[in-house]
């Protein structure tokens, strides 16, 4: 008697398992629907199904996606004086800067805001040596994957890297902000102005639109004419297009654009992805 329910414990064991593995999702997108199942039934807030979702998404971007253009880089040359470049650096509110030499490729190093503190105790003109400052750059390329960046981040302890173009250019920087911010949405910090920042081109083509972007700022930028008389901002309008509260990649298109959805909780959208469509 024992041995036969040994026996049938022994198949009921390895019935819960298989079924179990049979019911595995094969790929990403029958996991994340299975992430949106749990969602719905109580097992994640809607905070943490962003963040999965996010984290799922990183391994599909690549470091151009997300990159700060070479035009838009904030950068010090080797040949400055600190009377010279601390206006920039206190205009700019960043923490890192890269040092360059006879033009933006020459990239000799990374400046980091805090060691200029010394600055402050001591007059610096007559010792003052940059390069006695520089921690080493780090150079990626624009193809590299976002979640082997993000990796190579926490082992090297970096939290910028130069982006190089397939010639070797300086194509860019990226931080660590910046692919978290992938992850988590937006980080907002008490230096980012709102009304500079609703629309961010990417390297791509692509754009990067915040939900509460005013739809007549929208307009003006994309010479678009989308009505503001129902919806002011336009999260409303792609929620609208969609007809109910969106998820994390689901797409629509409208008015010549697609849009995709970046970041969302229950309530509202916060970031979307704009793709122009040709005609």
């Amino acid at each position: 008697m024992s041995e036969d329910r040994s026996s049938n414990g022994h198949k009921s064991w390895l019935g819960k398992i298989t079924q179990a593995f049979a019911h595995e999702p094969r790929n990403r997108q029958e996991l994340l629907e299975l992430l949106r199942e749990a969602h719905e039934n109580k097992l994640l807030d809607s905070e943490a199904l962003s963040i999965v979702e996010g984290a799922i998404q990183v391994a599909d971007l690549q470091v151009r996606d997300i990159m700060v253009p070479r035009s838009q880089m904030i950068t010090i040359k080797s040949t400055q004086t600190p009377r010279e470049f601390l206006p920039a650096i206190i205009d700019a509110a960043h923490s890192r800067y890269p040092v360059i030499g006879e033009s933006l490729d020459d990239v000799m190093g990374i400046l980091l805001a805090k060691d200029l503190l010394p600055l402050i105790l001591h007059d610096a003109s007559h010792s003052f040596n940059i390069k006695d400052l520089l921690r080493p750059a780090t150079f990626v390329p624009e193809s590299k994957r976002l979640n082997v960046l993000l990796r190579e981040f926490r082992a090297n302890r970096n939290h910028m890297a130069v982006v190089i173009d397939e010639y070797g250019g300086v194509a860019g920087l990226v931080t660590i902000e910046d692919v978290l911010e992938q992850i988590v949405g937006d980080i907002e910090d008490e230096h980012d102005v709102e009304e500079d920042s609703y629309i961010k081109p990417l390297p791509s083509g692509d754009f990067i639109v915040k939900a509460l972007t005013p739809v007549e700022a929208f307009n003006d930028f994309f010479g678009a004419e989308f009505s503001d008389e129902e919806f002011d901002t336009v999260g409303g309008l792609v929620m609208s297009a969609f007809g109910y509260m969106p998820k994390r990649n689901e797409t629509t298109e409208m008015g010549g654009f697609r849009f995709r959805v970046l970041n969302a909780d229950s309530r509202r959208l916060h970031l979307l992805r704009l793709t122009p469509l040709q005609d």
